[in-house]
C-alpha cells in the first residue's frame, strides 16, 4: 500500500520517496532515475532515525570539507 511520495531533481537526477506498507511492516523506497535507468533502496521504517542521522553526519562533514575548499 502507498501511504506518501515525494519527489526532488538533482542535476540530472530524479529521486522518488515512497512510504509504503506491506504484511511485513512500513518502509521507505528511494528510487534515482537517471536517463531511463532505475536503481532503488529500501529501508525499513525501524531504521529510518538512524538512517537519517548518518545522512545528517555526511552533511555535516560535506559542508566542512566544501568550506576548506572555498
Amino acid at each position: 500500500m502507498h501511504l506518501q511520495s515525494h519527489s526532488l531533481r538533482v542535476e540530472r537526477k530524479h529521486f522518488t520517496f515512497d512510504l509504503r506498507e506491506n504484511p511485513r511492516g512500513k518502509f521507505l523506497r528511494i528510487v534515482e532515475e537517471v536517463n531511463g535507468r532505475y536503481d532503488a533502496i529500501i529501508i525499513p521504517i525501524t531504521g529510518l532515525e538512524q538512517f537519517r542521522d548518518t545522512l545528517s553526519e555526511i552533511i555535516k562533514l560535506a559542508r566542512s570539507d566544501q568550506h576548506i575548499k572555498d
